[in-house]
């Protein structure tokens, strides 16, 4: 009896580790994100003592292989709010097509609001042409040609989800491909073939 009891809790041991792994796992694949903070707000509320004060955080997350999110927190504290918003962004992740891993297919305008953005792809070696809260979307992406512009507002909020508007009307080849019934082959051969090709390329 006593060496099933010890046989049992040996295995129960076993179990327990098993589950502190995955869960070592899933911290680990956690820590591989990058998280980038975009904006920080405080906001004063008036009361009888005097004012109290609480923020706002804007943080952008992703894991610089083709997928990205954004999240925003509120709390009395910034550590707080940072905590918040980074554990929104993990939850709204999104996978975006990227062209060679490091541009992005085609030009695509986004907006929100009073947000609009327009976003190019570029040549190898240009770089992250963004603003602010632009370009931490496309770091946290893993985007590193782009030439993007804000037409709108400077609010980063906008600026952030217009972005991410544009992101996701990204549409790759094979994306054009399965829509149409077509090879991939097809769709690259006539976007060649297209008038003013070269000169866009």
């Amino acid at each position: 009896m006593a060496r099933e009891g010890q046989q049992r809790d040996s295995k129960d041991g076993g179990r327990d580790r098993g589950r502190g792994g995955r869960g070592r796992d899933k911290e680990n694949r956690d820590s591989d994100l990058i998280d980038k903070l975009v904006h920080i707000n405080r906001v004063a509320k008036v009361v009888k003592g005097g004012r109290r004060f609480a923020f706002a955080a804007l943080v952008v997350v992703g894991d610089g292989n083709g997928r990205v999110g954004f999240g925003h927190g509120k709390a009395r504290e910034v550590p707080e709010a940072i905590r918040k918003a980074t554990e929104d962004a993990k939850r709204s992740l999104v996978r975006i097509p990227l062209k060679d891993g490091r541009t992005i297919h085609h030009e695509v305008r986004g907006h929100h609001g009073a947000g609009k953005v327009l976003v190019r792809p570029a040549p190898a070696g240009t770089g992250i042409i963004a603003g602010g809260p632009m370009r931490a979307v496309f770091e946290a992406l893993g985007v590193g040609d782009v030439v993007s512009k804000s037409l709108g507002t400077s609010n980063p909020y906008n600026m952030v989800r217009a972005t991410f508007d544009a992101l996701l009307n990204q549409q790759s080849p094979r994306m054009v491909a399965q829509r149409r019934g077509r090879s991939v082959s097809e769709i690259l051969s006539r976007r060649e073939d297209a008038p003013g090709a070269e000169a866009t390329a």
